[in-house]
């Protein structure tokens, strides 16, 4: 158990200690993706789910997501963010939406987790906005792209 991070010498849950690391600017990526069927795609793409503006509603979720992350995620820290971003990209050819989240700030630990958090909601309110039309969406891929900062420097995923 000493490779975790999150688990104190007795085995214990612990939240980490960062107060003696350096600030440095960290950036994380992630992405995921919801896949539907294609007069769902074209709801969402022609703006026309009874519930409103689909990709608005699920970027503003995705951000607020990723400033509430350490209220979902037991361990995680409360962060001052800098940035959130979350972005969609209709791919026609597979019926599917990808979601990219980008997190940054200027701290003491990363922002992966938050990345993470705003893609995962964002997914989840495309599936809650237009679950009526297409209860079989399914959400999948859902990981870090890359992340720049800090102690273990930067980690870029492979393709695929």
């Amino acid at each position: 158990m000493s490779g975790l991070t999150h688990i104190d010498a007795a085995g214990r849950a612990s939240m980490v200690d960062v107060a003696q690391k350096p600030v440095t600017e960290r950036i994380a990526l992630a992405e995921g993706r919801i896949v539907m069927r294609p007069e769902t795609l074209a709801m969402i793409r022609d703006g026309s789910a009874k519930k409103g503006d689909v990709i608005a509603t699920a970027r503003i979720a995705g951000i607020m997501a990723a400033k509430k992350t350490h209220e979902l995620i037991p361990l995680c820290h409360p962060l001052l963010l800098s940035k959130v971003q979350v972005d969609f990209e209709l791919d026609e050819a597979a019926s599917a939406i990808r979601v990219t989240a980008m997190a940054k700030l200027a701290g003491q630990t990363g922002v992966e987790m938050e990345a993470l958090t705003a893609v995962s909601v964002a997914c989840l309110t495309l599936y809650d906005m237009a679950k009526a039309a297409d209860k079989g969406m399914r959400i999948e891929g859902i990981r870090l792209i890359e992340k720049h900062g800090g102690k273990s420097g930067s980690f870029i995923a492979d393709a695929g």
